[in-house]
C-alpha cells in the first residue's frame, strides 16, 4: 500500500494539524501515517477504509454502539475515525500546565462563591453572574466561611486551535466532565482492532490516570482510603450518556448505582442490598446537582436527605453540587483579572474572545457584525451555539430582536475555526475540522491530566460549543512521549489485607431484581417457543386423528394461557391455518414472543455493567440474529419452523454461557433462581392442560406431558415403550434428576434460597418445600390408586393450584429481595420490633 496522501490544501485562515506553516508534513504525522503502510496483506492493500469499517463493527459488536438501548443505537452511535490525534510532548506538557493552572483558578472561584463571596464584595466579579445563574445552588453555600473540602476535583475542558497556532478553551467542564469513558474506549478498541498502529509509537498510556483518580477517590472517603465504598451515581438506563457511565464504572471498580438503589438515613447514605442498607463514602455523580435531592432543590427524583449526609460529612460528592457555575460562558471575560486576582498569575491558556454582553459596547460590536460570533446563553455552558451567519434570514432577525431585548441573557463568543485533521474518507484521508476535549483529576496534591482525551468532529456550527452530542466521529488522542522517556505508573499505596468475602449479599436489590427477570423473561421465551414448536409439529400431519387432534387442543389452550395466542385462533377440526397464522403474529415484532424478546433486550442493558464483554455479546448478538429472523417475510411453515429453532439455540447458549462463565454468586444466583421460577410455573400449568382429558384418553396426555418435558427418549430406556401414569408422571413431576422436571426445579430453588443471604430470617425455604413435598407425592398418590388414569386425570386442578403458589413463591421473592419489604402479614399479627429488622427493610 502507498503512504496516504496528505489532505487537499486548506485556507490559510484554517490551521492543520498534520502540515505546518510551510506546507510540510509534521514528524509525528509522518511516523502515524507510515504506520498505515504497514499493516498486514489481511486489509486488503486498503489500511485506512478496512480500518473503519473493522473499528465501526468492533463498536457495533462489543463496543459503544453495542451498550446502548435496543432501537437508539443507529440513531446514537459514536464512531471513532482508525486515525488518531497525536499531540507531541511538548505541546502536551504545555497544555497541562495551563489547564491545570485554570483548574486551580475555576476551584478558588467556587470556594468563594459558596463560600465568603469576597470577589463580589470587591466588585470584581458582577453580582448578576452568580445570583441569577440558575447552575448556582443556595442550598450548597456555606455561609461566611470556605467550603469544607475542595468542591472541584473532576474538570475538563473543550480546546481549539487557533488560526495563529495556539490553542484556547472554547468550554470549561466543572459539572460531570463528560467523554472520559469514551475516551478510554476509544484506545481500547482501536488498539485491539489496529494494533499495528501502535508498533514503533511512543504512546503514553492511559491506564496510569485512572489508577491515580481511584487513588484520589479513595483518599477522599470519610472513612479512610482502605474502607472506601465509592459508587458512581447514573439516571438510568435511558440517559444518553449512560453507556459513558457503565464503562467508567468498570475502569474505576466502583458500583454503578441509580436514585432508587440510595436511601439517606441518620444523615448518611446508603446503597440497598440484599444484606440491607450498606453505606457509601464517595459518590461519583453523573447527574445534573439539581436533581440530586428532591428536599433541597425541589423537583422529583434524586435521593432525599443526601445533601444532609454531604454536610454531615459522611459523603463526598464528586464533584460538589453546583460546580457547574462556572462554566457560564459569561465569566470566561473576567478569567485573566480573577487569576491574577487569585493565584497572582497571568492565565497561561485563555479562553476563546468572549464577551458578556450585558455592557452596551459588547452588545454594540456583536450587533454592527453578527456574523463574526457564535451566540451562546451567558449562563449555560451546555447549550447549543448559534451561528446568526448560517442561519435563514428571518430566523437570524428574531434572535438579534431577543438579543437585544435581554443582552444580559446572552454571551458572544468570536467565531474561530477549528483546526483541522485527517480523518478516513472511504480509502482516503479528508480534513475535517476537531474539537479537542481533555480531562483532570485532583490527586490530593496536584492536578494530573490524562495523556489522551477525546477528539470529535463537529457536525455543525451549534455542536461545536454545546453539550457531549449523542452521536458522531471521534478521534482517539495520543500524547507522545520524548524520545527514550520512561514511561512510568503511580506507585502503589499501602493497603491493609481485604477479608475474603463470597457473600451474595452486597449486591443491589436493583440488579438482583433485573437479574431474576432476565432469567424469567430467557425461560418464558423458551418455553414459549417448546409450545409453538409442538403445536407446529402437529399442523404439518395433515388431516389430524382424533388422539392428535386431543393434544392439539391442549396444546392451543396452553398456548391460550400463556398469551401467545387468542381464542379465536383455537383450531376447529381440519381448519388449522388460523393457529398457523397466530404463531406467526406471535413471534414478530409486537406479538407475544416479540414483546419477550424486547424485554429480554432491556433487561440486559439495564445489568450491562454486571456482565462481561463475552457473557454480554452472548446475550445480544444472537438474540438481534433472532429478532431479524423472526422479522423477516417468511410465510410458511419452514419459515416458521426455522425462527423457533433459532430463539431455542438463542436460550439454549445464552443458559449454557451463564453456567460456564457467571460466578455462582449475585448476579448469577437470580438469575438462575428466575429461570426456575419460570420453569417450574410454567410446566405446572402446561402438565395441567395436558392431563385435562377424559381418562380413557389419558395415554395422550401422557405423551404431550413427556414431549412439553423433553423427556420422551428417557422414558422409553426406562420403561421401553409401555406407558403408564405413574412413571411417566414420576419423571416429569417428581424425578430430582431431570432437569425438565418439576421437581428438578424445586430443588434448585430451595438450594438458591438456601445459598443467597437475604437477611435475618428465611420465610421462604418452608413454601418451596412445602411444594416440593406436594410434587413428590402426586406420582405416589397415582401409584397407589385402584384406577391409576383416573387419578392422574385428577392431578390436573392440583397442577394448576401449584402454578399458581409458584406464583405467589414469586411474589414473595421480590418483596424479600427486591422491594426490601417484611413479610407480609394479616392484621392483627405482631410486628417485627426488633429495630435491626425495620432498618434492614428500609426503603
Amino acid at each position: 500500500m502507498n503512504l496516504p496522501a496528505p489532505p487537499p490544501a486548506v485556507p490559510p485562515a484554517v490551521p492543520d494539524e498534520m502540515v505546518d506553516g510551510r506546507g510540510q508534513v509534521r514528524p509525528h504525522w509522518r511516523r502515524l501515517l507510515a504506520a498505515f503502510s504497514d499493516l498486514p496483506q489481511d486489509y486488503a492493500g486498503n489500511g485506512i477504509g478496512e480500518a473503519a469499517r473493522r473499528l465501526d463493527r468492533a463498536f457495533e459488536d462489543e463496543g459503544i454502539t453495542s451498550l446502548l438501548p435496543g432501537a437508539a443505537q443507529a440513531s446514537r452511535a459514536w464512531r471513532c475515525d482508525p486515525v488518531p490525534l497525536p499531540l507531541p510532548a511538548r505541546e502536551f506538557a504545555a497544555l497541562s500546565e495551563g489547564l491545570s493552572q485554570r483548574a486551580r483558578l475555576l476551584e478558588r472561584l467556587l470556594a468563594d462563591f459558596y463560600g465568603p463571596q469576597a470577589l463580589l464584595a470587591e466588585g470584581l466579579v458582577p453580582p448578576a453572574l452568580v445570583f441569577a445563574n440558575p447552575a448556582f445552588l443556595r442550598p450548597c453555600r456555606a455561609e461566611g466561611r470556605a467550603p469544607a473540602g475542595p468542591l472541584l476535583t473532576t474538570y475538563a475542558a473543550d480546546l481549539l486551535r487557533g488560526p495563529d497556532g495556539a490553542w484556547r478553551v472554547l468550554a470549561d467542564r466543572t459539572s460531570r466532565a463528560a467523554g472520559i469513558g469514551h475516551a478510554q474506549e476509544n484506545r481500547r478498541m482501536l488498539a485491539r482492532v489496529v494494533p499495528n498502529l501502535f508498533r514503533g509509537q511512543q504512546v503514553r498510556p492511559l491506564r496510569p490516570f485512572f489508577d491515580r483518580w481511584l487513588d484520589s477517590l479513595q483518599r477522599l472517603s470519610p472513612r479512610g482510603p482502605d474502607n472506601a465504598a465509592i459508587a458512581l451515581l447514573t439516571p438510568g438506563v435511558h440517559h444518553p450518556l449512560w453507556f459513558e457511565h457503565v464503562l467508567l464504572a468498570g475502569e474505576l471498580s466502583c458500583a454503578l448505582v441509580e436514585p432508587g438503589d440510595l436511601t439517606a438515613r441518620g444523615g448518611a447514605l446508603f446503597l440497598k442490598t440484599l444484606k440491607g442498607p450498606q453505606p457509601v463514602d464517595v459518590l461519583l455523580r453523573r447527574m445534573d446537582g439539581r436533581h440530586l435531592d428532591p428536599l433541597e432543590f425541589g423537583g422529583h427524583g434524586g435521593v432525599p436527605g443526601l445533601m444532609d449526609a454531604a454536610r454531615n460529612g459522611t459523603l463526598r460528592i464528586v464533584n460538589a453540587p453546583g460546580c457547574g457555575m462556572v462554566e457560564a460562558p459569561a465569566l470566561a471575560a473576567l478569567l485573566p483579572a480573577l487569576c491574577r486576582r487569585l493565584l497572582g498569575e497571568a492565565l497561561l491558556l485563555p479562553s476563546a474572545e468572549t464577551h458578556w454582553l450585558a455592557g452596551p459596547e459588547a452588545l454594540a460590536m456583536v450587533l454592527r457584525d453578527p456574523g463574526q460570533w457564535l451566540l451562546r446563553p451567558a449562563f449555560d455552558g451546555g447549550a447549543a451555539a448559534r451561528h446568526p451567519a448560517r442561519m435563514p434570514e428571518a430566523a437570524r432577525e428574531a434572535l438579534l430582536r431577543r438579543v437585544a431585548e435581554r443582552p444580559q441573557d446572552w454571551a458572544a463568543t468570536r467565531d474561530m475555526p477549528p483546526s483541522v485533521a485527517p480523518c478516513a474518507d472511504g480509502e482516503r484521508l479528508s480534513p475535517r475540522p476537531v474539537v479537542l476535549r481533555l480531562f483532570l483529576a485532583q490527586d490530593g496534591a496536584e492536578w494530573q491530566v490524562m495523556p489522551g482525551g477525546l477528539a470529535r468532529v463537529p457536525g455543525d456550527a451549534e455542536a461545536l460549543a454545546g453539550r457531549l452530542p449523542q452521536q458522531g466521529l471521534a478521534k482517539d488522542v495520543w500524547v507522545l512521549a520524548e524520545e527514550g522517556a520512561a514511561i512510568l505508573g503511580p506507585a502503589a499505596l499501602p493497603r491493609q489485607p481485604l477479608p475474603i468475602r463470597r457473600a451474595t449479599g452486597e449486591l443491589p436489590s436493583r440488579v438482583a431484581d433485573n437479574m431474576f427477570w432476565l432469567g424469567r423473561y430467557v425461560e418464558r421465551l423458551e418455553g414459549a417457543a417448546r409450545l409453538m414448536r409442538a403445536a407446529l409439529a402437529r399442523l404439518e400431519r395433515g388431516p389430524l386423528l382424533p388422539r392428535e387432534f386431543a393434544e392439539l387442543t391442549a396444546l392451543s389452550a396452553a398456548l391460550r394461557h400463556a398469551g401467545l395466542v387468542q381464542a379465536e385462533d383455537m383450531p376447529s377440526g381440519a381448519a388449522s391455518g388460523a393457529l398457523q397464522a397466530a404463531l406467526w403474529r406471535a413471534l414478530r415484532e409486537g406479538g407475544a414472543v416479540g414483546r419477550q424478546m424486547a424485554e429480554i433486550a432491556r433487561l440486559v442493558e439495564a445489568v450491562r455493567d454486571r456482565l462481561t464483554g463475552d457473557i454480554h455479546t452472548l446475550f445480544t448478538l444472537p438474540l438481534r440474529a433472532v429478532q431479524v429472523q423472526a422479522a423477516a417475510q417468511h410465510r410458511g411453515q419452514q419459515g416458521l419452523e426455522e425462527a423457533l429453532a433459532g430463539v431455542l439455540r438463542y436460550s439454549a447458549g445464552v443458559a449454557g454461557a451463564a453456567a460456564e462463565n457467571m460466578v455462582r454468586a449475585g448476579g448469577y444466583a437470580f438469575l438462575d433462581l428466575g429461570r426456575r421460577v419460570e420453569r417450574a410455573q410454567a410446566i405446572a400449568a402446561q402438565l395441567g392442560f395436558a392431563l385435562d382429558q377424559p381418562a380413557s384418553r389419558i395415554e395422550g396426555g401422557l405423551r404431550l406431558a413427556l414431549e412439553l418435558c423433553d423427556s420422551v427418549i428417557t422414558y422409553r430406556s426406562r420403561y421401553l415403550g409401555v406407558l403408564q401414569p405413574a412413571p411417566a408422571l414420576d419423571l416429569v413431576l417428581a424425578d430430582p434428576g431431570n432437569p425438565r422436571g418439576l421437581a428438578f426445579q424445586l430443588h434448585a430453588i430451595r438450594r438458591l434460597l438456601t445459598d443467597i443471604d437475604g437477611g435475618p430470617e428465611h420465610d421462604l425455604l418452608p413454601q418451596a418445600e412445602a411444594l416440593l413435598a406436594t410434587v413428590e407425592d402426586m406420582p405416589l398418590a397415582v401409584q397407589a390408586a385402584r384406577d391409576p388414569a383416573l387419578a392422574a386425570v385428577q392431578i390436573a386442578p392440583r397442577l394448576a393450584t401449584l402454578a399458581g403458589e409458584v406464583a405467589t413463591l414469586s411474589d414473595n421473592i421480590s418483596r424479600r429481595y427486591f422491594a426490601l419489604l417484611p413479610p407480609a402479614q394479616s392484621l392483627g399479627q405482631e410486628m417485627a420490633e426488633e429495630p435491626s429488622v425495620l432498618f434492614w427493610g428500609a426503603a
